[in-house]
């Protein structure tokens, strides 16, 4: 689902299979519990002030920096009870991502399979039940990336924008499909001279295409009362180049003043030929597929749809899709962080910008809510991969 990454990487500090987006951004997420444990909120949340930090002794295990075999019995790692966070974990949402998610690992093994056939038979288990049910299947190592750098967690989300079937003075800018000559359509200003052997899908005002590019998904809804989802479908292969500098660079946005909303402001103001020449910085550009709204969340690069905050975007050659993942994304003394994240979520996404061990991109879920949550995070970031015993 994520196409570029983060809408800081808009701005041309960095980016996230389909796409990334604007939210109201910075630049372009067998032992039972006891019955009296504390109830805290879903995790991942945005800040819990009363919950007391976690200490927990590091683990004698070397640390995990590539990709793991499955299935089969491994040699080390710690309880999941020494996880940052574990013991407040909403363990009955994390267990019904799980099931429905870790059927997508190219090699099942058995801990997937016993949590779907647990969920089918009971569709509601008790946090106990639950959370027992990883404590008994799964051990914690933790991941670094190869160069010891810190992990980085952003954050994205599925758009809503308004679009038209027919062109207009506003609505100018085509929803393309897969062309059919995919390998030579070249950069995004070749493109939108008419190289694609391509279907104008609908048409969007240009602030909103730029933006629906970088998130790579999002939801259109027209005049008709018709909601169509648009998917990513392909891309042209050149890589992604913020816009944020360049446009500063030529007097176009104050130096400090190049957010994504002013970037937005700007393309709106500027709609048709100037418009078109500075999306142009950016040769990249998404091609989409359009299918009615089903209102099931955004379907990620995993072909399966994703968890609103329980669903990452990670690097493929570091990590298997389906598999399951602690993170802790620790807001501290960040400006703007809304809070910390930190539960177990799925790796079911990728994105252009998402590279590394430790990097993950944390689905927000669908509307402006999420986006101007998904906006806020760009926080340090810590990563377990869950092992199976057997």
């Amino acid at each position: 689902m994520g196409a570029e990454g983060s809408m800081r990487s808009v701005a041309g500090n960095g980016l996230n299979s389909a796409g990334r987006g604007f939210a109201g951004l910075a630049l372009v997420l067998l032992a039972a519990a006891c019955a009296s444990s504390p109830k805290v909120p879903t995790l991942p949340y945005p800040g819990q002030p009363n919950v007391p930090p976690v200490n927990y002794p590091p683990a004698n295990v070397p640390p995990q920096t590539g990709p793991v075999p499955y299935p089969g019995p491994q040699p080390y790692g710690q309880p999941l009870t020494q996880l940052p966070g574990w013991e407040y974990e909403d363990h009955q949402g994390a267990l019904r991502a799980y099931a429905e998610g870790c059927g997508v690992l190219r090699t099942p093994y058995q801990a997937c399979q016993n949590a779907k056939s647990m969920m089918s038979r009971y569709p509601h288990p008790s946090a106990e039940t639950a959370r027992a049910f990883f404590e008994q299947w799964f051990v914690a190592v933790e991941v670094r990336n190869d160069d010891g750098s810190n992990g980085l967690l952003t954050s994205y989300f599925a758009p809503e924008y308004p679009a038209r079937w027919i062109p207009d003075s506003e609505f100018d800018m085509p929803v393309l499909s897969r062309p059919a000559n995919l390998a030579s359509v070249g950069d995004r200003r070749a493109i939108e001279a008419g190289s694609a052997q391509s279907q104008a899908l609908a048409w969007m005002r240009a602030e909103d295409l730029f933006f629906l590019q970088i998130q790579g998904s999002g939801n259109l809804t027209f005049p008709d009362g018709r909601r169509m989802r648009a998917a990513y479908a392909a891309d042209n292969g050149q890589r992604f180049v913020g816009i944020a500098r360049p446009m500063a660079e030529r007097g176009l946005l104050p130096q400090n003043g190049t957010s994504g909303d002013a970037i937005r402001g700007w393309l709106a103001r500027n709609r048709g030929p100037l418009a078109r020449e500075v999306m142009q910085l950016n040769p990249r550009y998404i091609f989409f597929t359009l299918a009615p709204d089903d209102g099931r969340e955004a379907v990620g690069a995993a072909n399966i749809p994703l968890h609103a905050r329980r669903s990452i975007a990670v690097d493929p050659s570091k990590w298997s899709y389906g598999e399951a993942v602690w993170i802790e994304g620790d807001g501290g003394n960040l400006r703007g962080a809304r809070g910390s994240y930190r539960g177990l979520m799925m790796a079911l996404d990728t994105g252009s910008a998402i590279r590394g061990q430790v990097r993950a991109d944390l689905y927000m879920g669908t509307g402006d809510a999420a986006g101007a949550e998904a906006g806020t995070v760009r926080h340090p970031l810590r990563m377990w991969r869950l092992m199976p015993r057997q």
